[in-house]
């Protein structure tokens, strides 16, 4: 990767940009992920929280707590026009996502693995090669060295 990747909102109210490569990346297909969306799936890059920085303008948050493994997750979004541009998960304390279509140029990305694949719409394929777990691919909150 490149390093820094800026993005930012859909109106231009926010901005930011990340350093470093992301430590994760991930296409969710679980039903909350398709809802807060509006599509099919939500993408995921996730960077250590310092990696990450608002350059212009400010978030607001919505907790949601998953009723299957009782985790939170929070979104932050841009007030102006609603974009989910960021997230904070239970299971990654040191962690922060980013919405994939948020960047700029999100050609970079190369997506690891599928989740949630019991609730994909039939109508989307998963690429041979990359990892595909029915549930959470992890059950337990992960520590950044």
């Amino acid at each position: 990767m490149t390093s820094p990747r800026e993005g930012g909102c859909v109106c231009g109210a926010v901005r930011y940009r990340v350093r470093n490569a992301p430590f994760r990346t991930g296409v969710c297909h679980c039903k909350f992920c398709q809802r807060r969306t509006g599509s099919a799936f939500g993408v995921g890059v996730y960077f250590r929280k310092d990696d990450f920085e608002l350059l212009q303008g400010e978030l607001e948050s919505y907790e949601h707590r998953s009723d299957e493994s009782s985790r939170w997750l929070k979104m932050e979004f841009c007030p102006k026009c609603g974009t989910t541009v960021t997230w904070m998960l239970e299971l990654f304390p040191d962690g922060r996502g980013v919405a994939g279509g948020s960047f700029d140029d999100p050609g970079w990305l190369r997506i690891e693995r599928h989740t949630w694949t019991r609730s994909k719409q039939h109508w989307v394929p998963i690429p041979p090669g990359v990892e595909r777990h029915e549930k959470a691919a992890l059950q337990q909150p992960v520590k950044l060295k």
